[in-house]
């Protein structure tokens, strides 16, 4: 693949084995197949889908079905872009690397960076929340002592071999799988009136209460943007993918079964709820969409076997998000796009990168507990609309690099985006329109507001060292 001087740095990542600066050590392929498929299928039930989707159930309505669908769909086609570019070139930067290679320096540094601290803060996000459960268990606690444990716990484990890593993803997704798996059944025999002491509801709660639509397109498009952020996450597949023995073939897997994962687990279970009780239920903003139906259909200790699943995902998110953090920053380092001491790599793990990530979510967490209206807030509001620049490098980065791969490289189109170039084009329409929706809400305005003034200073930053850098090969050409 022809690279521009632009992209040119220091250290390299080349395919599924990852050479750090001077440290004479690559990431390992420890993960398996398995590991694989199954943080591809775990990945997508995240703690947004069982406590993030009540907001959008209230302001959707029945509609929420509707906004989720169209959600998935772009992820679909952001994944499905992710996925040829990850299988074509696999490396643990991701897109950062397929958007310097096709776009610049620049644009790998800045969405590299952003994807990380997003990440990093979610660490911190997700041990608060995984806190707050083990509170409701153990009132005489202190939420600092459970964020502590955890956060030790989850470096403890990403310090080690990627193979633990991939073990604790493993049971975690196999155990929120099954949850969610449990659930759909119950519904659809609720639906069907066959389960004992239920009837089958029919339309009753999609068209009665207020109409498919009860607030109205207004309603819609809050819902859509509830919908939309649930979805964060799904990129972490394609990082971890770099170190398995197979990355081609453990993305096209994952890539190519995007599609019945999102319908199932997000379409299906949003359908279920609405369907077999009201929307507007008081049980649904009390105790939460699956606990309602759960209560409803007399599930005994459904509050808290949900507490127990909402624990699994929250834990698996911190888990998944130091992972992610750790491999975007140590590839950003190998390139030369950071401190050049923090890319050593031991025993196959970016071990002082795993800990420059816990570090930055544990000092997150801090300014959580001394400053939640200020520093934290403002964090929060910086990576709030990561995810969307995120997918808009994704799409230019695969409409760019697609015509080079058919001009040089056509076997390694393994995965294919669908009617190239059409739905890329399509996608970068929606992620636009999601930008759009965004300035009409103030609170999502303020978000994106920060977002693009972070997103600005790391392109500035990317672009004046990637102009030293060029400066610097011409002066070396002379």
């Amino acid at each position: 693949m022809n690279r521009t001087p632009s992209s040119a740095a220091p250290a390299r990542e080349h395919g599924d084995a990852v050479q750090g600066p001077g440290s004479g050590s690559t990431l390992s392929n420890g993960l398996k197949q398995r590991h694989l498929s199954m943080i591809a299928l775990g990945g997508v039930i995240g703690a947004g889908l069982f406590v993030g989707s009540r907001e959008g159930i209230a302001a959707a309505g029945p509609s929420i079905v509707l906004a989720y669908a169209v959600s998935g769909a772009l992820v679909m086609l952001i994944m499905r872009m992710l996925g040829e570019m990850a299988a074509a070139n696999p490396a643990s930067g991701s897109f950062s690397v397929h958007a310097e290679r096709s776009i610049g320096s620049w644009a790998g540094f800045t969405v590299g960076w952003m994807f990380t601290a997003l990440l990093c803060v979610a660490v911190a996000a997700e041990a608060l929340g995984a806190a707050d459960v083990m509170l409701q268990w153990f009132p005489g606690t202190e939420p600092w002592m459970w964020v502590l444990l955890f956060m030790v716990i989850f470096t403890g484990t990403n310090l080690t071999a990627v193979s633990n890593f991939g073990e604790f993803e493993f049971w975690f997704a196999a155990l929120k799988v099954a949850a969610i798996g449990i659930f759909l059944v119950l519904g659809l025999l609720a639906i069907f009136g066959v389960l004992p002491g239920t009837h089958a509801p029919g339309t009753s709660h999609l068209t009665g209460d207020g109409g498919f639509l009860p607030k109205g397109v207004d309603g819609l498009m809050v819902g859509l943007l509830a919908s939309v952020f649930a979805y964060g996450g799904l990129e972490t597949v394609t990082i971890a993918a770099a170190e398995s023995k197979d990355p081609v073939r453990g993305v096209a897997r994952a890539v190519r079964t995007a599609m019945w994962r999102i319908a199932l687990f997000y379409v299906g279970s949003m359908a279920i709820i609405v369907t077999v009780i009201p929307w507007s239920a008081p049980a649904i903003a009390k105790s939460g969409p699956y606990v309602a139906v759960l209560d409803y259909l007399k599930i005994p200790a459904a509050g808290q076997i949900m507490n127990v699943v909402i624990l699994i995902a929250l834990l698996s998110a911190v888990n998944a998000n130091l992972y992610g953090s750790s491999r975007m920053a140590y590839s950003l380092i190998s390139r030369g796009q950071g401190p050049a001491f923090l890319g050593k790599v031991s025993g196959g793990v970016p071990r002082r990168a795993v800990l420059l990530c816990a570090a930055f979510g544990f000092l997150a967490v801090v300014l959580s507990f001394l400053w939640p209206d200020t520093l934290f807030q403002w964090l929060l509001n910086m990576v709030g609309a990561a995810v969307l620049v995120v997918w808009g490098f994704i799409a230019t980065a695969q409409l760019r690099m697609r015509r080079t791969l058919e001009r040089e490289s056509p076997e390694k189109l393994v995965v294919k985006m669908w009617a190239f170039p059409v739905l890329t084009w399509v996608a970068l329409a929606g992620i636009v329109a999601v930008l759009l929706l965004m300035l009409r809400d103030e609170n999502q305005r303020i978000q994106l507001l920060f977002t693009g003034g972070f997103g600005v200073v790391l392109a500035v930053i990317g672009l004046v060292r990637q102009q030293s850098l060029g400066k610097g090969a011409d002066l070396a050409k002379k």
